[in-house]
């Protein structure tokens, strides 16, 4: 059995690897050749152990992510298993892997509920999730600007970004970014809403990662209320976790309203329809795309 680093991880795929290989995690899915492990959190004094997996007998892997969070910081493993055998094929550090497939996630969504010919994106939060999304949505969209709003006002933040994106990045404030932008991701670790939703422009995509508790949201009512659309990736976890919908009023987020991502991929919901109209994807992160990640590199590792 492997152990496979973060730092392997990193040298032996990338972002259309990983993108690849969640859309068609999220096709089995959607035709129910696929199952998703809902996550489970255990607390103790401050320490908080949680766990959640996925089973793709097409890739020929299952498994479980298991991880820590202490004081905000987060550590992640995956244990992999084969679906043929039953064997342990390996177990692998799961930061980079948490890191790529959120942002490739985001970026499925966008190709969905997006405007093809985005070019402004407004990233909400400068830590390794909002770095991430920009990389990945500057090689996936037309972008001519990024900007970013974060607490710390540093500008080497917006550098940071910008020579990892290849795109002109700086720092601004929030009514200035939703109202410039094309495409928002909320990647912040706040608590409650982060922008009034009446100032969201009209064919505006927003990827709202940023919480999976139901006790914090960074988007209100009136955007949820506004988007033609809502996506999640697995319908019975979200409900549970997205504050951003649990926190919500009734009526903002009607049922038929919501669809998950796998119907979007597989062609059963349809996408965006219309160039005004406001799409959300408000992701909590699940055990379905970390397994299909883990997967992918392990085959590349244990066969190179």
């Amino acid at each position: 059995m492997l152990f496979i680093t973060d730092a392997m991880i990193d040298a032996a795929i990338g972002a259309e690897d990983v993108q690849a290989v969640l859309a068609d995690a999220f096709r089995s899915f959607a035709r129910g050749d696929a199952a998703i492990q809902e996550r489970v959190r255990s607390t103790a004094q401050g320490v908080k152990l949680s766990m959640m997996g996925g089973v793709i007998p097409g890739q020929g892997v299952a498994g479980a992510k298991v991880y820590t969070t202490i004081d905000g910081a987060f550590s992640f493993v995956i244990v992999l298993f084969s679906t043929v055998t039953g064997a342990p094929l390996a177990t692998l550090e799961a930061n980079a892997i948490t890191r790529l497939r959120t942002a490739a996630t985001s970026v499925i969504a966008a190709r969905h509920l997006a405007r093809p010919e985005s070019r402004t994106l407004a990233v909400f939060g400068a830590g390794v999730q909002g770095q991430a999304h920009a990389v990945q949505f500057a090689a996936a969209f037309p972008l001519s600007e990024v900007l970013l709003c974060s607490q710390r006002r540093d500008p080497a933040l917006a550098a940071g970004i910008e020579a990892a994106a290849g795109v002109p990045t700086r720092l601004v404030g929030a009514k200035e970014a939703v109202a410039s932008a094309d495409i928002i991701v909320t990647a912040s670790r706040s608590k409650t809403t982060l922008f009034p939703g009446g100032a969201i422009r009209p064919g505006t995509f927003i990827a709202a990662v940023g919480s999976s508790l139901p006790t914090t949201r960074e988007l209100d009512d009136l955007a949820l209320a506004r988007a033609s659309l809502i996506a999640v990736e697995y319908r019975a976890q979200s409900l549970k976790e997205a504050g951003d919908l649990v926190q919500a009023a009734p009526g903002v987020a009607p049922v038929e309203k919501i669809v998950e991502l796998g119907d979007l991929v597989a062609g059963r919901a349809s996408g965006r329809t219309d160039g005004k109209a406001i799409t959300v994807f408000k992701s909590v992160g699940i055990g379905l795309a970390d397994i299909a990640v883990a997967g992918l590199a392990w085959r590349r590792i244990a066969g190179g």
